[in-house]
């Protein structure tokens, strides 16, 4: 017998259930990433912006199809964090603008959804890119569009629509050269299909697990160990590759995949030829390894305890937290009348926090490359500025969009966002604010300025992969610019030096060296003296930034 509607209670179950999924697979997203570095990731921040829906969709009492369109809505807007999580909460906007209106959606309906949802997010990118998260909802409507003539049966129609999403992510990579460089489907649109495949579970009446979402929820105090113990049923997060030593089979994997069930969760298994891809989260990894060695040899093997990171991150997580109350605090005893300009900036590193201080920033948010910081950071970061006029620095490519989403939801204060794409970007637009002149010629100015600030950074690759026409190997340093990967050595300073020979030419008139956490005092001092004898014509500025992850933040202007 076809079925033809999905009434609220329905939807709720499958918006749910595709929030679950894509938290339960949002490891294997990362590993998509083109980059090999070990930043905030796709699979991170599109959860983290479901999640913050997902929490407000549970939460209401009697939901009919209105209020719960509004909880996706909203709660996915102001939990955006990155592109492609500003993206998915531009897609479940449109998508629920259409459905709102109706106590229960059919197929036609579904395809106007999808068709108003690729339309919303089409819009809210300045420069929509192929090959992406974008491609993928566009292939969704249209597939939709075309089913919606030929059947009312929704067992027929979303089957069919995933299958095409698949096909179409399997494209991405002909769309955009990086991804078939690279080997990889875009991450983004990825994520997009592991949603409508837990939805689509949802819907085949498929037992669901919930208790990502209802981790999240609650107030109740609970010490740094208990949490940690209650929250993760399974301490370790276990992955290695399966180098078969005979066809693995769908017989095969189906086995296999029982098995890791039978031990864990969180399970991700990918056959491609003789090389199968293996995740889960365990409480005894060597029965996973035991019986994985049955099919094959094992390679890549990574073993991390979840729980010992979990209580780093509840520190972490209290020491942000404390930071962010202080800095209200102090804002608000300044009680200052409302003032023509404010300005706010995403920071990550004490230093380099300092730095933001000492030029008059209002508000710091702290993130960036680690964890993206979504709208809701921005729009509370508005909330404490009191001022007519605020101007915001991202600070990093993956954070305009969550800015510009945060201008659109504010109408009490003019929010200007600068794009600064790089902490030495957003210093430079700072610095280059003229408090004499107006909002207007601050923006060109700023504008200007960032445009002749390079930057470059110096991490560590987490995989192998192929990029840039480099080989690149796991624990391999890297140097990062604008563009794309400069340089690639196996020592911090070798990087650093081999990048700034490719960014410094006969304009460059200052050198900024930022060094993290992990690069002592003493070795920066070397390295800017040597980078001062290479360039003798050039003045170089040295500065303790404390950011993680990277070892360099390098700026030539």
């Amino acid at each position: 017998m076809a079925v033809k509607t999905i009434n609220t209670q329905m939807l709720q179950k499958m918006f749910l259930a595709g929030a679950a999924n894509l938290e339960a697979k949002k490891e294997f997203i990362n590993e998509l990433n083109v980059f090999p570095v070990p930043d905030g990731d796709t699979g991170t921040n599109m959860t983290l912006t479901i999640m913050s829906a997902a929490k407000e969709v549970k939460a209401i009492e009697n939901p009919d199809m209105l209020s719960t369109a509004k909880a996706i809505s909203s709660g996915s807007l102001r939990g955006a964090r990155g592109n492609s999580g500003v993206i998915l909460s531009q897609l479940l906007r449109g998508f629920t603008k259409e459905i709102r209106d109706y106590e229960e959606i059919d197929v036609s309906v579904l395809a106007r959804a999808c068709e108003r949802a690729t339309a919303t997010a089409y819009k809210a990118v300045m420069k929509p890119k192929e090959g992406t998260i974008l491609t993928v909802a566009k292939g969704i409507s249209q597939k939709a569009g075309e089913l919606a003539e030929t059947t009312e049966d929704l067992e027929v129609f979303l089957p069919e629509v995933i299958r095409h999403a698949e096909d179409v992510l399997a494209q991405t990579p002909e769309l955009l050269p990086v991804l078939k460089e690279a080997g990889v489907v875009d991450s983004g649109g990825q994520g997009l299909v592991e949603i409508l495949h837990g939805a689509y579970d949802a819907f085949s009446g498929k037992e669901i697990d919930y208790s990502a979402i209802d981790a999240g929820e609650g107030t109740k105090m609970v010490k740094p160990s208990q949490q940690a113990e209650t929250d993760i049923k399974f301490g370790y997060c276990t992955e290695f590759i399966i180098m078969t030593d005979k066809p693995f089979t769908s017989k095969d994997e189906t086995e296999f995949k029982g098995y890791l069930e039978s031990i864990g969760d969180s399970i991700v298994c990918v056959a491609d030829d003789d090389i199968v891809k293996i995740h889960v989260h365990t409480n005894d990894p060597g029965l996973a390894i035991q019986k994985a060695l049955t099919y094959g040899q094992l390679s890549r093997m990574k073993i991390d305890n979840m729980r010992e990171e979990h209580q780093e991150k509840l520190i972490r997580d209290a020491e942000k937290v404390a930071k962010q109350q202080a800095q209200a605090a102090e804002l608000k005893k300044k009680k200052e009348a409302r003032k023509p300009v404010g300005f706010i900036t995403v920071s990550i590193g004490e230093g380099m926090n300092e730095i933001f201080r000492e030029l008059g920033v209002d508000y710091i948010i702290e993130g960036g490359q680690t964890m993206n910081p979504s709208t809701d950071d921005m729009l509370t970061a508005i909330d404490h500025v009191n001022a007519d006029h605020i101007f915001i620095f991202p600070n990093n490519k993956n954070i305009i969009l969550a800015a510009n989403q945060a201008q659109s939801l504010t109408k009490d204060k003019d929010i200007i966002v600068i794009p600064t794409k790089t902490v030495p970007q957003g210093i430079t637009a700072v610095i280059n604010y003229m408090p004499e002149a107006d909002v207007d010629t601050n923006i060109d100015a700023m504008n200007e300025g960032i445009a002749h600030v390079k930057t470059g950074q110096v991490t560590y690759a987490v995989r192998d992969t192929h990029i840039d026409d480099k080989e690149i190997h796991e624990g391999d340093i890297m140097g990062i610019g604008d563009e794309g990967i400069l340089s690639v050595c196996q020592s911090v300073e070798e990087a650093a030096r081999e990048m700034l020979a490719l960014m410094v030419d006969e304009d460059a008139e200052l050198i900024s060296l930022y060094y993290g956490q992990d690069v002592t005092a003493e070795d920066a001092e070397k390295l800017a003296q040597a980078v001062e004898e290479q360039y003798p014509d050039v003045d170089v500025d040295l500065h303790s930034g404390g950011q993680p992850i990277y070892y360099y933040v390098l700026s030539v202007e």
